[in-house]
């Protein structure tokens, strides 16, 4: 799926044998044929040239995947073919090359070849080492969090809905996948006045005896307490299982029928409910936006590209109900089609996600037919990947088009403040030119318990949370409540560990890994710290500065430390001042949840979790048996050895474990 280099001379299919330096000749004399004269190859370009045909002479001569690696070790380029042999042939040219797959030929110093069965497995192992590998000229999928689903749990007599996200171990019928987590919320609230499901945990629902407040605010039918019998709540999950199916009409027409009877009948408050249902329905089905008349179920993907940027827009239609979109920003090579970016996104965007039966795409696609063959082998049923030109697919592949040029107008507006905001703190803090990579740190504890350093990292991109990391405190010899201390070592550990690691080729020209600025929560102590750190690892060319409220404590009357000028203050209405808070704000609510996850984490430890060899089975049955941890600690060895599915060995190490406390 990924786009590789195609060059104007690929060798015949039938010929299985030629010889890689004849199809360089072949490429070089073209070009005196037309009477142009041939560039200038560079040297770099040259040794790559040769390296490649090295590794040529023994490629296999079927489909597999290869991989094009840099000296430093560095993944450069991950490809398919249905014959590596030939597609390895084709980098052998001496000119004629875009300037990425020149590049990428340059960087090369040797390659790795895997051989597969058949072109599909070649497509599965590609996406798979695309994912794991990340390589620079390789088209990349950025967000591949899963999506969330609704789940109508039918472990139990009461049917569970609820919101789901990932595996699916749990008995139910699952539905989706909806492109975020505020469009299942939204449809979950409409659902629980439709259908009156519950959604209360297990626990909750068995240790009932009076009806919740979901009950009294109609919201749920009260299953627990025997509010409504069991038949009844089946018919409602039937209900609700029919609607999310795509059986909406039938659903709404029998719901108005039995309001009509029951207003016949003067039954007035079932008739009432009976239309507040109906009602919570119509929010379902109305909130969708645009709903498709004739397509049941489809994924669309749009794609557009503005400034050398991409943007791939998708759309999840579900028993005839658009169920939200998702924007994607892939990183790709300015000097791509959209086609090809389209191409290589969909084949890692469905390692993880399954498909609708209709795959509906802006753009065509090169391996369309390789990636239906993919798709229906995993779906158990046909798939058809298309761009249609016409009719309804083709308003709502428009419609996705539409949306994916809106997203990356904002996306770009979006980079273009984000970058004069850090033009505009480069030149507060006398830095030569805007900041590419800002740090900033923080720290958090509660009279010096469970104390955390966190690190926050902004770029041109906005907050870049994959880079965000957190630091236990761990060393023994800094007091409780020492903030010099605890700054002193996340900052030793952070840039020793950057020095051991070494900044490559990729992370210098995509993000780099080393900052140019980092921002530190505090006064001139923290500033002097942080310093002297940078100093003792031999750490140049990264600028510091520190902020400190002051007295007053008064957001806008912050004092900055930076190297070589007195203290001094930001305008208040200065945007770079604006832009600090931010950063600071974010440093202290990553800094305070991440300590808050931690506390809690402490207070909910079980004394069982310490013993090596106790499992989570063991650990149950201990629990089953004697009521708490603590009532275990005190038991005596023979009736530790009396729990079922605990052994003598287990038995005596949680004794000698608990004799040694």
């Amino acid at each position: 799926m990924t786009a590789h280099a195609n060059p104007r001379d690929l060798p015949p299919e039938e010929d299985d044998v030629f010889d890689a330096p004849e199809v360089a000749a072949e490429a070089e004399a073209e070009l005196c044929d037309s009477g142009a004269e041939a560039p200038e190859t560079p040297e770099s370009v040259k040794r790559g040239v040769d390296v490649i045909k090295k590794h040529w002479r023994h490629a296999p001569n079927g489909p597999g995947v290869y991989r094009m690696i840099a000296e430093s070790g560095e993944v450069l380029y991950v490809g398919k073919a249905k014959n590596v042999r030939k597609r390895v042939a084709s980098y052998t040219r001496l000119a004629g090359h875009v300037n990425r797959i020149a590049r990428m030929i340059s960087a090369t110093t040797t390659m790795v070849f895997i051989s597969v069965e058949t072109e599909t497995d070649a497509l599965l192992l590609e996406a798979n080492l695309i994912k794991q590998l990340k390589p620079r000229f390789n088209v990349l999928m950025r967000d591949d969090k899963s999506f969330p689903y609704i789940l109508i749990a039918m472990d139990h007599d009461a049917p569970q809905i609820l919101k789901h996200r990932g595996a699916r171990a749990r008995k139910g019928d699952y539905f989706g996948p909806f492109a975020s987590v505020w469009a299942v919320n939204r449809a979950l609230n409409a659902l629980e006045r439709a259908f009156l499901l519950r959604s209360c945990s297990q626990s909750f629902f068995d240790n009932r005896t009076r009806p919740c407040l979901l009950y009294q605010i109609k919201r749920c039918s009260g299953p627990c307490t025997g509010e409504i019998s069991m038949e009844d709540y089946a018919e409602l999950v039937r209900e609700a299982r029919d609607f999310l199916s795509g059986k909406s009409r039938n659903v709404r027409e029998q719901l108005a029928r039995e309001m009509t009877e029951a207003s016949e009948r003067l039954e007035f408050e079932r008739a009432a409910r009976l239309r507040d249902r109906i009602s919570a329905l119509s929010a379902v089905q109305g909130a969708q936006g645009i709903n498709p008349r004739s397509v049941e179920e489809a994924d669309v993907f749009a794609i557009a590209k503005d400034a050398g940027r991409f943007c791939v827009e998708a759309f999840f239609f579900r028993a005839y109900q658009n169920w939200g979109n998702r924007s994607y920003f892939p990183r790709a090579d300015a000097s791509l089609s959209e086609s090809e970016v389209l191409d290589a996104f969909l084949a890692q965007f469905y390692q993880e996600h399954p498909s609708a039966p209709c795959v509906f795409l802006s753009h065509p696609i090169e391996d369309s037919a390789l990636l239906e063959e993919v798709l229906t082998a995993r779906l158990g049923r046909r798939v058809e990947v298309l761009a249609p030109q016409r009719g309804e697919k083709r308003e709502l592949v428009d419609h996705a088009l539409q949306n994916a040029r809106q997203a990356l107008g904002r996306k770009l507006a979006e980079d273009a403040s984000q970058q004069r905001l850090l033009g505009a703190l480069g030149q507060a803090f006398g830095l030569v030119s805007a900041p590419r990579r800002i740090e900033v740190y923080d720290n958090s504890h509660i009279g010096g318990a469970q104390a955390i350093g966190a690190m926050i990292v902004a770029g041109p991109a906005g907050f870049m949370k994959a880079h965000y990391r957190t630091f236990n405190i761990r060393s023994a010899e800094i007091t409780p409540g020492d903030d010099f201390g605890m700054m002193r070592e996340v900052l030793t550990r952070r840039f020793a560990r950057l020095a051991k690691e070494g900044e490559t080729e990729q992370d210098r020209e995509a993000f780099p890994a080393k900052p140019d600025l980092i921002l530190i929560d505090g006064g001139r102590g923290q500033f002097d710290v942080a310093r002297d750190v940078l100093r003792e690892l031999g750490v140049e060319g990264v600028a510091i500065a520190s902020i400190a409220k002051g007295a007053d404590r008064n957001a806008g009357r912050e004092t900055f430390f930076v190297e070589g000028r007195e203290p001094f203050r930001l305008p208040p209405h200065d945007p770079a001042l604006y832009f600090v808070q931010r950063l600071r704000d974010e440093a202290h609510r990553f800094a305070i949840g991440t300590h808050r996850a931690r506390r809690k984490k402490e207070f909910t430890k079980n004394p069982l979790d310490e013993i090596a060899g106790v499992g989570p089975s063991r650990k149950r049955a201990l629990l089953l048996a004697f009521g708490s941890a603590k009532a275990v600690s005190r038991a005596a060895l023979s009736d530790l050895e009396k729990v079922p599915g605990v052994n003598k060995t287990t038995a005596r190490l949680v004794y000698e474990h608990f004799q040694r406390e």
